[in-house]
């Protein structure tokens, strides 16, 4: 029986090889998988084209996944660096890849990455566009939008970033509600701009059904971007970001009656007392579609900790039901990560991620974190590292300070309450002196 889509292929019960190796990974039954998958909760990201592919799955009960951003920037243009950050991103298990590259040989780039990758690879098409297309937004037609979208897809790209809810009115109520930060997505910003120039409706939104053509063929999941999302915390569950979430919901229904798979993009900026909230708007709004966000970044005040601020917000948010958290790094707000500023971000997502796969008590979470306990129990510095999420680090750190006696560390010496209590109840010879 043939299929289109991984979604298609789901509703009429036909088990692909993406299926099999996520419910592996994920301990489910591949017949709950295939049931989530036809509702649309979950997703599998995987174009037809991207053969190096190693599928994950994105949403309801499944571990929350974590994205890596990179890409070539007009002022930060050396190909071999970003290369080395993709390879970096994938010896750290991130599942996806967002090439955001906007500047020189775009797609000479994303071929590179979609052909070493084994996570998953996004894009965001509009990004691409004025450099691939060597013209000024204005000058762009909708037609060659299109044309670019398209070219991504043929390139392997397995989820696309498309901002099909700005529509001009709610570009109106941006106008008109005095938001603080305005529009802090670039995307959405460059859209925006069109639309004004023009005096025209957002070609993205009228354009929707040609777009699905695209992601049908290639199998493309749509990742409906949020361009309103807030850029600050006094714009946070305004009425212009719930206006954009209510518009993707109907998206998402048109997407899912021509079986493309959807995620849903979130802030953002919030305080941490509006996340579950947020998380609960959206799985209304947007028919349990998977959850896919930015942070939340929960205050304002930390450029240069940003990776903090977000894993804050990014672990509150898994808890509450979000399935994909985009890694944000300690040079969020101020320039183009280096690769040490990568690393940063990826554990402190990573991190907030498995926090809240513990609360939502994902199948195996605490198992990881039981099997870190005993090995302190039992002061076996070994298994410690094996099992560090970040091995390297955790390793350099004991090796910079070393203890007199081996069972402890430099912290409590031979006052290490793990040693106390493990010698006590061995009934073996113990001393302080």
């Amino acid at each position: 029986m043939n299929y289109t889509t991984q979604m298609d292929a789901a509703r009429k019960g036909i088990v692909t090889k993406e299926m099999k190796e996520v419910s592996k990974k994920e301990q489910m039954d591949v017949r709950e998988l295939m049931e989530l998958m036809a509702k649309g909760q979950i997703v599998i990201p995987a174009n037809k084209n991207h053969k190096s592919l190693s599928a994950e799955g994105v949403g309801k009960n499944l571990r929350t996944k974590i994205n890596v951003n990179l890409g070539i920037s007009r002022d930060c243009k050396d190909v071999e660096v970003e290369l080395e950050k993709v390879r970096t991103a994938i010896d750290m298990k991130a599942e996806a890849i967002m090439d955001l590259s906007n500047y020189g040989k775009t797609r000479e780039f994303r071929e590179k990455v979609v052909d070493m990758s084994p996570a998953m690879i996004g894009s965001v098409p509009m990004y691409d566009a004025i450099g691939y297309l060597d013209k000024e937004l204005k000058d762009i037609t909708e037609e060659e939008f299109l044309s670019v979208i398209e070219q991504h897809a043929i390139d392997g790209v397995d989820f696309i970033t498309i901002h099909a809810g700005l529509t001009r009115d709610v570009c109106k109520k941006i106008r008109n509600h005095q938001r603080l930060t305005h529009i802090v997505s670039r995307g959405g910003s460059l859209l925006f701009a069109w639309m004004e120039l023009n005096d025209k409706e957002n070609p993205i939104y009228t354009n929707f059904d040609k777009i699905l053509d695209i992601c049908e063929k290639h199998d493309v999941t749509l990742s409906l971007g949020d361009a309103c999302r807030p850029g600050s915390i006094a714009d946070s569950t305004d009425t212009v970001q719930v206006q954009e979430l209510v518009n993707l919901g109907e998206l998402t229904k048109r997407a899912w009656e021509r079986n493309v798979q959807v995620m849903i993009e979130g802030p953002g900026h919030m305080s941490i007392d509006e996340i579950e909230a947020n998380v609960v708007l959206e799985k209304r709004l947007c028919h349990e579609a998977p959850f896919y966000v930015l942070g939340p970044l929960v205050t304002d005040i930390a450029p240069g900790y940003d990776h903090i601020t977000s894993a804050i917000g990014g672990a509150v948010a898994s808890a509450k039901g979000v399935d994909f958290l985009c890694y944000v790094t300690p040079a969020e707000h101020l320039r183009l990560p280096n690769l040490e500023d990568m690393k940063e971000g990826i554990i402190a997502t990573k991190i907030a991620a498995h926090a809240g796969d513990i609360a939502k008590n994902v199948k195996g979470a605490r198992e990881w974190d039981n099997k870190m306990s005993k090995a302190r129990a039992d002061l076996d510095w070994s298994e410690m590292f094996k099992l560090a999420i970040d091995p390297e680090k955790a390793t350099r750190y004991r090796e910079e300070s070393k203890p007199t006696h081996e069972d402890s560390c430099t912290m409590c010496g031979k006052m290490c309450s793990m040693r106390t209590v493990k010698k006590i109840l061995n009934d073996e010879e113990f001393s302080l002196i």
